[in-house]
């Protein structure tokens, strides 16, 4: 992952679990994905999941990042997906997060992985 792109996608970090998201974790993907990284963390609920959406776009557009779909609201399934192109930010229920297991899906489909 460019160095650049690690920065932002380590300050993201820092931002979600500043507002008490869980198990934030940044997963490298440059040489499996169409993205560079996925940051991905846990809320505690719906409420929460929508409070964090609404103050993050500060922080997105602080680091210098273009969003590439935005929605009006937060979905009501505990899953918000936010792509910033060579960033991808994923805030999670934690029974989605542990439901889709991304890191595990990610990590088994990448190349350092393949036999």
């Amino acid at each position: 992952m460019r160095k650049e792109i690690e920065d932002k996608a380590n300050a993201l970090k820092a931002f979600l679990e500043e507002h008490n998201c869980k198990d934030v974790e940044v997963m490298d993907l440059a040489d499996c994905s169409w993205t560079d990284c996925f940051v991905i963390g846990t809320v505690t609920s719906v409420g929460h999941l929508r409070g964090v959406v609404h103050q993050i776009w500060d922080k997105i557009i602080e680091l210098g990042l273009t969003v590439n779909n935005r929605h009006k609201t937060p979905g009501e399934d505990g899953w918000e997906l936010i792509d910033c192109g060579d960033i991808v930010i994923h805030l999670m229920s934690p029974d989605l997060r542990e439901f889709y297991s991304l890191e595990k899906l990610w990590k088994a489909s990448s190349p350092a992985n393949e036999n």
